[in-house]
């Protein structure tokens, strides 16, 4: 890797810190702001309003993934890069300013709500972005080690929420927290994603963009050309459905759940989740070069082998787990697993289109599954919870990767595929450079 390709990876992992920093803290905060937006009652109750409109984000996902996915094939991935971190910062401005139910009423969560749709347009553009930056600006045989950093800064972005609920609950009162103290992280994050702006207005776009082409050109980023990839679109679709429910669950969920299921102090819970994500990041390098070197199939596999034997006894223990160590010994062999998914995720769905729909071809697919399985996923959760039949959540989440493991199964290796290749399949776009294997065995 030379200091240039370095230099990439850091700007285009940056930006993911923060926005993924903004996106997660709604989560890791919620149990402190849900009160302060909806009526008081059922503290589960007011949970699951909040989770609604974090759902909510999500649904808002494919259509950011659309329109950005779009700019950043026919304008470049770097001014894809510049507009979401943009979305992301008046987001969370307008959640950290946002009126209480007692101040406004209902008008609090209106804004809450438009803020968490800004976020969902920005977070749909960003993964496909940065999965397609950090793909084409690897070097030859690096791929899944540079893709893999775009997890150690989405999880580094959680890790400092974490981090920063863990100094605020140590030095603000409870109520001061329930009260006002919530808004800080917001504040923080839009102040990052003002610098992260800065930064990749600087950026360098990719060498394997800029070969591409005129910009121009006819079916460069459209639904149209998409519609000529239905394999690979479908493909994105399947094998993220696991992952990212079993992803969900054990990071945005696990505070929530070791708290209000396990009966760990939020303080603890909180701890909990915040060291076993550090070692986590740390994973992502390791299992992204191992994939560079057998391939990526055998992680996908070993991960979903692992999430469907291994959901359903994690999270009963997790339940009876008591303290830190059993509940930090259980979530770290829980995101071991995931590792296989996530370490590579971002640079399989790269590798599986060509440069001129690259980053809508992973966008859109990929953010229609979030919308429908881990946008939900904290909501199911607490819905199992609410009816009494909170195991119904595990064996929810283990079918579905069930469902992936069927996928990862069936399909070919995707390492060792040109992403030098043009072809958006339709006149007037450039030839493809090398041809394209099917990638269904």
């Amino acid at each position: 890797m030379t200091r240039q390709q370095w230099k990439r990876i850091w700007v285009g992992s940056a930006g993911n810190m923060v926005e993924w920093f903004d996106w997660f803290v709604y989560a890791s905060f919620s149990v402190y702001f849900a009160a302060s937006f909806f009526p008081g009652g059922n503290p589960t109750a007011q949970l699951m309003n909040t989770a609604a409109i974090f759902a909510v984000g999500f649904f808002m996902r494919p259509v950011g993934g659309w329109l950005l996915g779009r700019v950043g094939d026919r304008k470049g991935r770097k001014a894809a890069l510049t507009l979401t971190v943009s979305l992301m910062s008046a987001s969370a401005v307008l959640i950290a300013i946002a009126p209480t139910y007692a101040v406004a009423g209902y008008g609090g969560a209106a804004v809450l709500l438009i803020a968490r749709l800004m976020q969902g347009l920005s977070i749909g553009g960003e993964y496909a972005a940065s999965a397609t930056y950090l793909t084409e600006a690897s070097a030859p045989g690096k791929r899944g080690f540079a893709a893999s950093f775009q997890l150690v800064s989405v999880t580094a972005g959680q890790v400092l929420g974490l981090g920063l609920q863990i100094v605020l609950q140590r030095t603000m009162s409870e109520g001061a927290l329930h009260s006002w103290g919530w808004r800080i992280p917001f504040i923080i994050g839009a102040l990052g994603a003002a610098v992260i702006f800065y930064l990749r207005r600087n950026m360098l776009e990719t060498e394997v963009y800029e070969e591409s082409g005129d910009d121009t050109v006819e079916g460069k980023g459209t639904i149209k050309a998409l519609l000529r990839h239905k394999r690979e679109a479908f493909l994105v679709m399947a094998l993220t459905m696991g992952g990212t429910v079993a992803y969900y669950t054990y990071t945005t969920y696990l505070t929530k759940y070791l708290s209000n299921s396990a009966g760990l102090p939020k303080q603890t819970a909180t701890l909990v989740s915040f060291c076993a994500l550090i070692v986590f990041a740390c994973l992502q390098p390791i299992a992204g070069a191992l994939s560079d070197r057998i391939g990526r199939r055998p992680l996908l596999i070993t991960f979903a082998v692992g999430s469907t034997l291994l959901t359903v006894p994690i999270m009963t223990l997790l339940q009876h787990a008591g303290s830190f160590w059993p509940a930090f010994g259980l979530s770290l062999l829980a995101l071991l697993v995931v590792t296989g998914y996530t370490s590579i995720n971002a640079c399989v769905k790269a590798e599986l289109f060509p440069t001129g729909i690259r980053t809508l071809g992973v966008a859109l697919p990929y953010n229609i599954a979030n919308a429908l399985f881990a946008g939900t996923a904290e909501y199911v959760a607490l819905w199992f919870k609410d009816g009494g039949i909170e195991s119904g959540f595990y064996w929810y989440v283990a079918g579905c990767g069930a469902v992936s493991l069927i996928v990862y199964l069936t399909m070919r290796e995707t390492k060792d595929l040109d992403l030098n290749r043009l072809g958006t399949k339709q006149a007037g776009a450039a030839p493809a450079r090398s041809p394209e294997p099917s990638l269904v065995a």
